[in-house]
């Protein structure tokens, strides 16, 4: 038996909100968890004080799937099998829709990523590799992806990188590595560990706002 991969076209899916301000915003991009959907990171970003003068985008997983459960359409980023090629995919995925909106809506040029869980690894992914300027990157519940490099990793200006400390998923030992492995890489980094589990929770809400506002 031999087996082969093929490129083939697909149809991604993302929500955008525009800002509410008058004139060119800049844009904060949105990666959903495991089995989540564009409107579960949607939901997280736009509560964020502020975030009005921002162009909000949540970018769906190309894997869809139904939640067994609900029968929800939700979707993932990847599996292991052919990672490699799924990851190029993804990035290249994620630079269309950010090209798309910029396009569409006025645009300062100016991006930062978020991620929550299996998103987290999606946005550094997104932000290493943007050829737009990357303002900053809001992590929660994920880690930095192994195969960036301290190159990648300085592109992006700032960090906010935030851990529950309940949270099964992302340990504190991986939440100390990845603060080190942004500081070493000269990311200005904003470690939060706050109460709670594996979530978006109220605290990660309250430093992205602050976080966002520094960037003005």
């Amino acid at each position: 038996m031999l087996e082969r991969t093929i490129a083939t076209q697909t149809h991604g899916r993302y929500l955008v909100e525009p800002a509410s301000v008058s004139g060119p915003s800049p844009i904060l991009v949105g990666f959903h968890g495991y089995g989540e959907g564009a409107a579960e990171m949607l939901a997280r970003l736009t509560p964020i004080d502020g975030v009005s003068r921002w162009h909000i985008v949540s970018i769906q997983g190309l894997s869809r799937f139904y939640n067994r459960r609900s029968n929800e359409v939700v979707a993932s980023w990847m599996t292991r099998q052919d990672r490699e090629l799924a990851i190029a995919d993804n990035v290249a995925y994620a630079a269309a829709v950010i090209e798309t909106v910029a396009h569409d809506w006025p645009s300062t040029g100016d991006v930062v990523f978020a991620g929550f869980s299996q998103g987290v690894a999606m946005a550094f992914r997104a932000a290493a590799s943007s050829g737009r300027r990357v303002r900053g990157i809001i992590a929660a519940g994920g880690d930095v992806p192994p195969e960036i490099d301290v190159a990648s990793l300085a592109t992006i200006e700032r960090a906010l990188v935030c851990h529950g400390a309940r949270d099964e998923w992302y340990t504190p030992d991986t939440f100390a590595a990845d603060l080190a492995r942004l500081r070493a890489a000269d990311v200005a980094t904003r470690p939060l560990d706050f109460d709670g589990g594996h979530e978006w929770s109220d605290a990660v809400r309250v430093a992205s706002a602050a976080f966002l506002n520094e960037l003005r």
